[in-house]
């Protein structure tokens, strides 16, 4: 069974002080408008498991770390098995992961087979916040590290929206710093997204790292 999109052999950025390759995993369970992968999400796999051990095999001096990405890295349905596969090579992992599935991320986290989980929160209300907050306290009985992140637009979350999803946060005792990444108009989307008719985010830094 094929399991990755692509590979990207470096990463500098996504896995904090980690030199990584970021795996994105094809398919996703959402359809979020401004995602900037349609490619990944509404293609299949191509990359086999075996494929992707040899890549790593290659780069174990270059490379500390793996980020499991997508898509939706959790969706596979051996993705246990391959994390263990990459923690017996001594690679770090990172889980990108949009916060849907806490089931799967506590089975990962039982194995001990994440170092630092990125999580995804797309907004208040609807069944997509109650997992987020299902995965939040999986993560956070856990112990390892991990950040809550959202991507901003102002046409799809009202500031005060924005303003509520960080007090929300303060109220569980997240202490961590919030990630806010603008949405990005100028490449193509799953939607059709427009630049944003906001021009000033500083009110943004007041409580949360603004990512452009």
């Amino acid at each position: 069974m094929n399991a990755l999109y692509d590979i990207a052999p470096c990463t500098l950025l996504d896995f904090p002080g980690v030199p990584a390759a970021i795996f994105w995993f094809a398919g996703c369970n959402l359809r979020c408008s401004y995602c900037y992968n349609p490619e990944i999400v509404f293609s299949h796999a191509k990359i086999s498991q075996q494929e992707a051990m040899a890549f790593l095999q290659k780069r174990k001096e270059l490379l500390e770390g793996v980020v499991l990405s997508g898509g939706e890295a959790t969706l596979y349905p051996r993705i246990e098995e391959f994390a263990a596969k990459i923690k017996n090579l001594d690679f770090k992992i990172k889980l990108d992961t949009n916060a849907t599935r806490p089931k799967e991320l506590q089975k990962l986290l039982d194995g001990s087979l994440l170092d630092y989980v990125a999580l995804d929160y797309k907004g208040l209300g609807g069944l997509n916040e109650e997992l987020f907050w299902e995965s939040y306290r999986v993560l956070a009985q856990s112990g390892i590290d991990f950040e809550v992140r959202t991507t901003y637009h102002s046409r799809l979350i009202p500031k005060e929206d924005l303003l509520g999803m960080y007090e929300k946060l303060v109220q569980i005792g997240y202490k961590k710093e919030f990630y806010v990444q603008l949405v990005r108009s100028n490449i193509p989307t799953i939607g059709d997204i427009q630049e944003d008719s906001m021009r000033d985010f500083r009110w943004i830094e007041s409580f949360a790292t603004l990512r452009a």
